[in-house]
């Protein structure tokens, strides 16, 4: 049977939502990508009696029980002395993690107090995971056939331990078959329907392989899962596979392995020397940070005006009372002079421009809540397409920012590859 691990996450502010468990999520990843599947997540606070039943009843399941959390230096944290009374050792002075201790305060110009030398004192059965971001080093124990390593709950602390020790131990001391992942990126469809195209493929795909739908406001991931003990073999079969889901689903694929809408979109500008700004009015300035927050963004990236407001639209965009008067400021006819407004004042070869209807309220018949109508615009001419969203505010900001990247990376490929 091939092992299976489990995540016990220990805090107070995880289960009191203060603090978002992103922890569980990587290190599932990253335990799939070397054939030891995450089973279950469990979250406990830091209260001795829940960490020792949650442990044992863990250790009965699962070959591998990861711990994160409660290692800090301050008295509420009580995961080490715990485990250390569960497995039967003692505290004492590492040497090593002392050394380790001075030497990151020191880089960090703090002083070494009573609680940093306290994080030197480590059971004396446990091997001892030295932690290159932080003062609380890790700690591996081995029972019944079960590896349990408990480390950090400050993120980049956690894997830094994990990618520098835990993983590759874990892939070393168990043999398992070659584990292979690929994400299909698709925009555009709902899971339902993408599910139906994709029904006579699915039924058809070899034993070793699965699919999963993983859906999110506006977009819907694929994944493909393939185990074998045969990699090369393995892989072979999984582009194969990859391929002709990418043929079924082409009117809607966009990308592979959690590459973003925005990240394309870069790509494509700075392969082709060209420059975008936007015109938001109802995404708010959204589709401006998801295209910003990408490294090196500056060099194609103008600028962008934020019309919320009429008058807004008015004084900066070109929009005339007459328009907004015949047309209402949701409209074809202002969107599409909102995007040929920007292209012309912020000098950029593409521009993008939203008006919408977020919600709750604001709709009417003719134009309900969810309404949003996207301008793509180039030196060329503009493109527009009206859509309904829904009745849900920050869903409908998140369709229309995705929806509106996707027609520019659209109007780009169009462009640059028939020139």
């Amino acid at each position: 049977m091939n092992p299976v691990s489990e995540i016990i996450t220990i805090g107070d502010e995880l289960l009191i939502g203060q603090t978002i468990d992103t922890n569980s999520a990587w290190i599932g990843e990253r335990m799939s990508m070397i054939g030891i599947p995450v089973h279950r997540i469990i979250s406990i606070s830091d209260n001795p009696e829940e960490i020792r039943t949650a442990l044992a009843e863990s250790m009965r399941r699962a070959a591998v029980v990861l711990i994160t959390g409660g290692l800090g230096p301050t008295n509420d944290d009580r995961t080490k002395t715990t485990l250390t009374d569960f497995f039967g050792a003692q505290l004492v002075e590492d040497e090593s993690v002392l050394e380790d201790i001075l030497l990151l305060l020191k880089a960090r110009n703090f002083p070494m107090t009573a609680l940093n030398r306290a994080q030197a004192l480590v059971p004396d059965n446990c091997r001892v995971i030295h932690n290159p971001e932080g003062t609380a080093p890790g700690m591996w124990w081995e029972r019944d056939g079960t590896v349990v390593v408990s480390m950090p709950g400050v993120p980049f602390e956690m894997k830094a331990l994990m990618e520098t020790t835990v993983l590759p131990a874990l892939s070393s001391q168990f043999k398992t078959p070659a584990i292979l992942h690929k994400t299909i990126m698709t925009i555009g469809v709902g899971e339902s329907k993408l599910a139906s195209m994709l029904e006579k493929w699915e039924s058809d795909l070899p034993e070793n392989f699965s699919l999963a739908y993983l859906p999110s406001p506006g977009m819907v991931k694929v994944r493909i899962t393939g185990t074998g003990d045969d990699r090369a073999l393995l892989q072979l079969k999984m582009a194969g596979l990859t391929d002709s889901l990418v043929e079924i689903a082409r009117e809607y694929f966009f990308g592979f392995d959690e590459i973003t809408l925005e990240q394309l979109v870069g790509r494509l500008l700075t392969e082709n020397n060209l420059t975008l700004s936007t015109a938001e009015s109802c995404t708010g300035g959204n589709i401006a940070r998801l295209i910003t927050r990408i490294p090196g963004s500056s060099a194609y990236f103008q600028g962008s005006i934020v019309a919320y407001a009429n008058e807004m639209k008015m004084k900066f965009l070109d929009i005339t009372e007459t328009m907004l008067i015949k047309y209402g400021a949701v409209s074809q006819n202002v969107v599409e002079q909102m995007a040929k407004s920007c292209l012309l004042h912020l000098n950029s070869d593409f521009s993008v421009a939203t008006s919408g209807i977020a919600g709750p309220d604001g709709g009417s018949i003719s134009k309900p809540v969810g309404t949003v109508w996207i301008a793509v615009a180039s030196k060329k001419g503009v493109v527009s397409q009206c859509f309904q969203f829904g009745e849900h505010r920050e869903r409908n900001v998140v369709k229309a920012s995705q929806t509106a990247l996707n027609m520019l990376r659209i109007e780009i490929l169009k462009e640059t590859t028939s020139s």
